[in-house]
């Protein structure tokens, strides 16, 4: 059973933050540090913080010969059962990461090259260069330091769509970056079938890590190898005596193993030692950030259905213009822009709170777009964050409705933001409203009616929206700035 069931939200995966997951078994996903480095939110910044803080805790404290310290902090480190993601088979049940998978990590860093050169910098680095870092293993370790921000997204989640909490309950292990150590306390979290959960937003979990071994090791280490064996004109050299490349002196990688072992980390690890630049080149090559998972990859992943598109414009058109339902507009909006706009905008947040309190604004995602429309904007424009004021209206738009998310933004924020509301009668005069805003340096304000949320769709259902252009924002962005 799955946490929308057991809590009754009536909402699916496509329409929540968090990563549906069961509240007994494991997810194949895997929380991922260089996901969390790619959010440009407050959130994001502290985890990053906190990752960065105590994977140089861990290296100084070994480069200076305190290996104690060192160890203290790496054996505080538990498999995260309350988050329901990995490797466990069946219900989870903390086989993987424990004191003696923190010894060898431990170990292995003490004897590390890469750690005394320097060339060990990322945490996500220890996939490639630490006996013992698996792809589970360091999703083990981040969701490890970032629980304290994970405790409060959970919270926050919590609030939101009305899930019970529990009081005193035992936080785990909180890296404390200031004190360099762990802590623990009492907090509200909620217990499902008596059992912690912390919820995991979307944004940062993966597939899998980042870096490879594999692929490390097969395209990089074993090429590099063969041009050494060449180059001394090993017995593993031999002449190709037909085809295109007829005469050309070569090594098979088969060779190469039957000689130094398939041992694929290993091998990695005492080649980088003596070829640093070769790790420096797979991480320029592979330096592009992976993108935030699909709705078809998350439900893939989890055996779900994918977004029900007809069922979520239905929500919204199915309401009476007024100021009576204006707050199940307001839901029944944030439920269909979370699934369409995902995922190149992020972490939805309603009724977000401005300059300390004194303003609000409906809704506002996190930009996290790598490609289309969005990442676009992104370039030419600050757009950090995307605003969204919902206006459950069956009268036209006015002035005051532009200038109220206009006054929302800011060169820090962000200045694009988009006003949904039921129908626009005079289409002319809105476009030049809103033209003018933008003219006068007050930002960039899109209009979507009904009809604007239904041709997006329309768009979704014809594949335009995998390169995540979003044509009809464009069209209309576009109307702004000519």
């Amino acid at each position: 059973m799955r946490v929308s069931e057991y809590y009754k939200l009536g909402r699916n995966q496509a329409t929540l933050k968090f990563i549906d997951v069961d509240i007994k078994n494991d997810a194949r996903l895997f929380v991922n540090a260089r996901a969390i480095r790619l959010l440009e939110s407050e959130w994001g910044e502290h985890c990053e913080y906190l990752l960065s803080n105590f994977f140089q805790t861990i290296i100084d404290s070994i480069r200076v010969g305190d290996g104690t310290a060192a160890l203290t902090a790496l054996q505080a480190l538990r498999e995260p059962n309350e988050t329901h993601l990995g490797l466990s088979a069946g219900e989870s049940d903390g086989r993987g990461l424990g004191p003696q998978k923190a010894y060898q990590i431990w170990k292995s860093l003490k004897q590390s090259k890469a750690v005394e050169t320097g060339l060990l910098s990322d945490l996500e680095d220890t996939v490639l260069l630490v006996d013992g870092v698996s792809v589970d293993i360091l999703s083990d370790v981040v969701t490890n330091i970032i629980r304290g921000p994970l405790i409060t997204f959970t919270q926050e989640t919590c609030e939101e769509y009305g899930i019970p909490m529990e009081k005193g309950v035992a936080s785990g292990p909180v890296w404390n970056p200031g004190a360099r150590c762990w802590e623990e306390d009492f907090v509200s979290l909620p217990l499902p079938e008596g059992e912690k959960l912390i919820l995991v937003p979307k944004s940062i979990v993966r597939v899998d890590a980042d870096y490879k071994v594999g692929q490390y090791y097969r395209h990089y280490v074993l090429e590099s190898m063969k041009i050494d064996e060449i180059a001394r004109n090993s017995e593993l050299v031999y002449t190709i005596k037909s085809g295109a490349r007829k005469g050309e002196r070569t090594v098979t990688k088969t060779s190469l193993e039957k000689k130094y072992g398939s041992q694929q980390k290993s091998i990695s690890i005492d080649y980088t030692n003596k070829r640093p630049d070769l790790l420096e080149k797979y991480k320029r090559d592979h330096s592009a950030p992976t993108p935030a998972l699909t709705h078809r990859q998350i439900a893939e992943a989890q055996g779900l259905q994918l977004p029900d598109w007809k069922a979520l414009l239905q929500a919204v058109t199915s309401l009476e213009p007024g100021r009576k339902q204006a707050y199940l507009y307001e839901d029944a909006i944030t439920d269909l822009l979370s699934a369409l706009f995902h995922p190149v905008l992020v972490d939805p947040e309603k009724q977000s709170v401005l300059h300390g309190g004194i303003k609000r604004v409906d809704l506002r995602f996190t930009n996290y777009a790598r490609s289309g429309f969005f990442e676009w904007l992104s370039r030419h424009y600050s757009c950090s964050y995307i605003f969204v004021e919902c206006k459950n209206f069956g009268e036209e738009l006015g002035n005051p409705e532009i200038d109220q998310i206009a006054m929302r933004f800011s060169k820090e924020r962000g200045q694009f933001g988009i006003v949904v509301c039921r129908n626009v009668e005079n289409a002319d005069l809105l476009d030049r409203r809103c033209k003018a805003a933008a003219q006068d340096g007050h930002g960039f304000v899109v209009v979507l009616s009904d009809s604007d949320l239904g041709q997006l769709i329309e768009e979704s259902k014809e594949g335009l929206l995998q390169t995540y252009e979003f044509p009809t924002l464009r069209r209309k962005f576009n109307q702004l700035i000519m």
